[in-house]
């Protein structure tokens, strides 16, 4: 970039072209290309949720260690934790306020588990699969990258009925159906 002229100086004395705002996403950035985040809104929503669970956090930690309240709330704060897979395993206030970030939702969305469980190669590969409606959750088929997996749900992912991976995996298998066709 060239030095700015004097005229040009002043008019734009209160603007920092090498320090922008909005380039000073590093962080966001990161996220988005190591769990393939199409949509910068699921980060913000992703943010909203761990402030609110820090202030959720932060509010029974003012709490009395011995009060009857704390305990029973912060036992269902980390039961509920830990069946959506935030945590690994229960453990004390101060190390969720530690390890809930964006990055541990990021962690439970449905193409980082199906990478992750080997359904495919490619984190990419996994968004696409999910957007072509060929993997379903259950009885459901999930067509957003977005939906967030539990524990007692990712027992449950298999491919669809019509999804040609399922048919390609079954004729290698030899499992394969000709009644069916």
């Amino acid at each position: 970039m060239r030095e700015l002229k004097y005229h040009e100086k002043k008019l734009l004395k209160k603007v920092d072209f090498f320090d922008w705002k909005l380039d000073d996403n590093d962080r966001e950035i990161k996220i988005m290309r190591r769990y393939y985040v199409q949509k910068r809104e699921d980060l913000k929503y992703y943010s909203k949720l761990v402030g609110k669970l820090r202030r959720i956090i932060y509010k029974l930690k003012a709490l009395d260690k011995d009060d009857l309240f704390r305990i029973r709330q912060t036992k269902l704060l980390m039961n509920k934790l830990y069946d959506m897979g935030i945590l690994n395993y229960k453990t004390n206030l101060e190390d969720v306020e530690k390890k809930v970030n964006v990055s541990a939702f990021c962690r439970r969305r449905l193409p980082v588990v199906l990478f992750r469980n080997k359904y495919c190669e490619t984190m990419k590969e996994a968004v696409t699969f999910v957007e072509q409606s060929q993997i379903r959750v259950g009885v459901d088929v999930i067509n957003n990258p977005a939906f967030i997996v539990t524990r007692s749900m990712e027992d449950h992912i298999t491919w669809t009925e019509g999804s040609k991976i399922k048919k390609k995996l079954e004729e290698y298998n030899g499992t394969k159906d000709d009644y069916n066709e």
